[in-house]
């Protein structure tokens, strides 16, 4: 198995300042000012792209991420957002199944307007929980990648208090990584965390051009996702 190397190029300090949601704020969006052409270029999702990537927990659970983009759109909050299917599978059995909804907005941040997710035990549905819809129930959508992401940077990913709250900030915009699909640098790499497991830190990298290629578990955890395949649509 190839091993990653990441290399954090810049330092995570900066203070950049940021206009994008945090927390439990409220956000007011213009229907208008989105589109289902997601072309940022540290996660284009064009119809058909699909990515595969190789979970593993660190005590010998491995598991299967499959993440396609389809052609479908599904209106929320009065936006036209994109579909991306999620599934997850260890062996020939499905363990979740989940539909993801994005939309990029006019200057290029990419907005996670919520998920559909189902958890499978014995071939039945034994969870919803961390489903949630941006508008409902007062789940409030997020940025799932900035148009100008900078060191320092934070937002929030996800809001819906005490299921889903989801927060990143830009560590640096020149991270390496060695995956099975390849070996990357110039990549954005963040820091993820949750006020609902304060103990778990992970770390993302997204290579330009292709979109998510590593997670990494540095706290409450020995978690690793690694990027095995990529086809574009």
């Amino acid at each position: 198995m190839c091993l990653a190397i990441v290399i954090a190029a810049a330092g995570c300090g900066g203070g950049a300042g940021s206009s994008l949601p945090a927390g439990a704020e409220d956000v007011s969006l213009d229907p208008a000012e989105f589109t289902t052409t997601i072309d940022n270029p540290y996660w284009p999702m064009a119809p058909g792209n699909r990515w595969v990537f190789r979970e593993t927990d660190g005590e010998g659970g491995v598991q299967r991420v499959a993440v396609t983009v389809t052609d479908r759109t599904t209106t929320i909050m009065g936006i036209e957002a994109r579909v991306v299917h999620d599934v997850v599978s260890k062996g020939s059995e499905t363990v979740e199944d989940t539909y993801d909804w994005y939309a990029q907005d006019a200057d290029g941040n990419v907005w996670y307007l919520g998920e559909d997710t189902k958890e499978y035990e014995n071939g039945k549905v034994a969870s919803r929980e961390g489903s949630w819809r941006g508008g409902v129930d007062g789940a409030k959508p997020g940025i799932i990648v900035p148009a100008q992401p900078e060191p320092g940077l934070a937002y929030r990913e996800e809001y819906y208090e005490g299921h889903a709250e989801d927060n990143a900030a830009v560590l640096t915009l020149g991270a390496r990584a060695r995956v099975p699909f390849g070996v990357y640098d110039g990549m954005l790499q963040t820091r993820n965390t949750s006020p609902l497991e304060p103990d778990v830190i992970e770390e993302k990298l997204y290579a330009r051009g292709i979109g998510p290629v590593l997670t990494i578990a540095v706290s409450g955890g020995a978690g690793r996702e690694e990027l095995v395949g990529f086809r574009r649509g």
